[in-house]
């Protein structure tokens, strides 16, 4: 046996150990890093699998979410990260591409670093979404170029705004699935009445973002719920008490006598919050 075939053997058993954690009833949690230090941090919980968060992978690097900027950074994470024992899935947004070819070539070079899944959008940079067909164009592409990687087909039917979000995103949920999608993902799905329509409509793992104050990842579970993700929010509440730490040693700035109270807190940005960091800064503006 050739070391190629040794190697093409392990990758195949990493990806089928991390389709083995999606278990609808007992979904795998994923948390979400934006760097080697959040993602080693991660690990050092026994955390079995990390997925990348693109708004934090974006803002670290000055630049928006969700708007195709980022194909190298993401890949650059990819490659800090392979050092670590864990599996990883990597948000690519849209595939950075609107070409199912140049999306199939990145999968291709994801996988040659490691990395064992993908989240593909289908949310567009002018807010906007995309075609079912052309989402589902680049899903069977990368099936087709990578068959044993785990896609995450996402639908932004929530978050965008459309009419009706859920029939449009089951319209979606069975278009991907057809395409080969091994998996799907709806941030921003509403209820519980929402949520048992998608796991019966997939047939496959349903993957929630946890939302605070939402349902809560036992009752997510109950839902037969294959994987819940953190998203940007351990990004965005690193933000947070980063800045309240900072603000800690200045209370006299906040009006807040340093003998007789403590700093006020401070609450972690909202995801608007974080992509508004960028703006005024960016190239051109």
């Amino acid at each position: 046996m050739t070391a190629l075939s040794d190697a093409t053997d392990r990758y195949a058993d990493r990806c089928a150990a991390f389709r083995a954690l999606h278990r609808p009833g007992r979904p795998l949690l994923l948390p979400n890093a934006w760097d080697h230090a959040s993602a080693a941090m991660f690990a050092t919980r026994s955390y079995p699998a990390v997925g990348t968060t693109s708004l934090g992978v974006a803002a670290a690097a000055g630049l928006p979410d969700g708007a195709a900027a980022t194909r190298a950074e993401t890949l650059s994470l990819a490659r800090r990260l392979r050092r670590i024992p864990v599996l990883l899935t990597v948000d690519v947004e849209a595939g950075f591409s609107d070409d199912p070819a140049d999306v199939a070539a990145l999968a291709v070079e994801l996988a040659g670093l490691g990395v064992v899944g993908v989240n593909l959008e289908d949310g567009r940079p002018d807010g906007s979404l995309a075609p079912p067909a052309v989402t589902a164009n680049k899903v069977a592409a990368v099936k087709s170029a990578v068959p044993e990687l785990f896609v995450n087909a996402r639908t932004d039917a929530w978050w965008l705004g459309v009419p009706d979000p859920l029939g449009d995103a089951v319209q979606r949920v069975r278009a991907y699935r057809a395409a080969g999608a091994d998996g799907i993902f709806a941030p921003g799905a509403p209820d519980e009445h929402t949520i048992r329509v998608l796991v019966a409509e997939a047939d496959a793992p349903l993957n929630v973002l946890y939302r605070p104050g939402l349902l809560a990842v036992d009752e997510l579970a109950r839902l037969g719920v294959g994987r819940v993700s953190t998203g940007s929010l351990p990004f965005r509440a690193a933000l947070g008490a980063a800045l309240a730490a900072v603000e800690a040693l200045t209370p006299a700035r906040m009006g807040v006598d340093a003998h007789r109270a403590p700093a006020v807190p401070v609450a972690s940005p909202s995801y608007g919050d974080v992509q508004a960091l960028t703006e005024g800064w960016m190239p051109g503006s």
